[in-house]
């Protein structure tokens, strides 16, 4: 999917996520709100204290650690190595990182497994968003939860915004936005150090319908569902996130 000539092997996400400009054009999300989700999910979910939570998908590992700075036995787990080199540096007894495809079973059982901010629906096959469901399922313990943060594809749509450039660190990202057969694509387009680089990220439009119809077929029981950090109710049109909470 991308353009670079150096990354066009790999499936878009294995190299852009890879890639150090993904994280200086996402460098400025707001830390403070996703560490009150946080807050938010595990009170809700009462868990037990030191109890084991995956963070799958979790980048570089700022949620993965301030998760284990509230006490918990942390593990996490994503698919990009230059993420996991660089988070495994505030690895300690109680916080872990490995290289996971999330698609595949864990080995150990957890009590909760969070996959955030909008971490799904990546993959060129269908079928994959199952496969990772019932890895997902596999994964908990009898008595564990688990919690997928995705967008709110109706809210998202109706507040897309076609085309803007953002400028970080002396980067002009030049970034285009659209809807293609049910999916929702991002172009950014840049150059650094005297190359020019294309990426696009490609995200499946999943609505909740889509997560039921599949969390059913996974033997998932779908708990709860919110529409924002605050944990407050979801509407189909005004809901900035769509939260799902499963066992």
């Amino acid at each position: 999917m991308t353009e670079n000539k150096n990354l066009s092997t790999q499936k878009w996400y294995a190299s852009w996520f890879d890639s150090p400009f993904y994280h200086i054009l996402y460098k400025d999300r707001d830390y403070n709100e996703a560490q009150h989700f946080m807050d938010n999910l595990t009170s809700y979910l009462n868990l037990p204290e030191e109890a084991k939570i995956l963070d799958l998908a979790c980048g570089k590992g700022r949620h993965s650690i301030y998760l284990n700075s509230l006490g918990y036995n942390v593990t996490g787990a994503d698919l990009s190595e230059n993420s996991i080199a660089e988070a495994s540096k505030a690895a300690n007894e109680t916080l872990h990182f490995k290289v996971h495809d999330m698609r595949d079973t864990c080995k150990e059982k957890y009590d909760a497994i969070f996959n955030l901010f909008t971490s799904f629906g990546y993959f060129e096959n269908d079928a994959d968003n199952l496969t990772t469901l019932k890895a997902i399922h596999n994964s908990l313990t009898e008595t564990g939860f688990a919690c997928i943060d995705f967008m709110n594809v109706d809210y998202v749509i109706a507040n897309l915004v076609p085309e803007e450039v953002k400028t970080v660190e002396n980067i002009d990202f030049h970034i285009k936005r659209y809807v293609k057969q049910n999916h929702i694509y991002k172009e950014i387009r840049f150059t650094a150090e005297g190359e020019d680089y294309h990426f696009t990220e490609k995200v499946q439009a999943l609505r909740l319908t889509d997560f039921e119809q599949m969390m059913e077929e996974a033997g998932i029981y779908l708990l709860d569902i919110f529409g924002n950090y605050k944990l407050q109710k979801f509407f189909k049109n005004e809901s900035e996130r769509l939260i799902m909470i499963f066992k």
